[in-house]
């Protein structure tokens, strides 16, 4: 049974940094693409980045790109996003996403989320 789970939430002012970590397990981490998306109350869940199976290839939503970095540790099991330069506008739930191919709009498998709450 493959499960994500996301941890590292929580309650910020704009301007601050965060770094959201998902655990996988049941699945070999190695050999599968990791994402972040989001979903702010309202609207529709978006894409953030995704990261290779090795960590050499990334890809970010141009919201996000230069003020988040997403990572992997493959001896872990673990993905991280490193959120910095936060603004309101990055208020949401934030799912961890894994998958043979994890694209801007489908993944294979979803974590629960955690929610990142940032005020002006």
């Amino acid at each position: 049974q493959v499960q994500l789970v996301e941890s590292g939430g929580g309650l910020v002012q704009a301007g601050d940094s965060l770094r959201l970590s998902c655990a996988a397990s049941g699945l070999t981490f190695s050999r599968n693409a990791m994402g972040w998306f989001r979903q702010a109350p309202g609207k529709e869940r978006e894409f953030v980045a995704v990261i290779g199976w090795t960590g050499g290839s990334t890809n970010y939503a141009d919201s996000v790109k230069g003020r988040f970095t997403i990572s992997r540790d493959n001896a872990k099991n673990t993905v991280y996003l490193q959120m910095n330069s936060l603004k309101p506008e990055d208020t949401a739930v934030y799912y961890c996403a894994a998958g043979p191919i994890v694209s801007s709009n489908s993944a294979t498998y979803w974590g629960q989320g955690t929610q990142v709450t940032v005020s002006s």
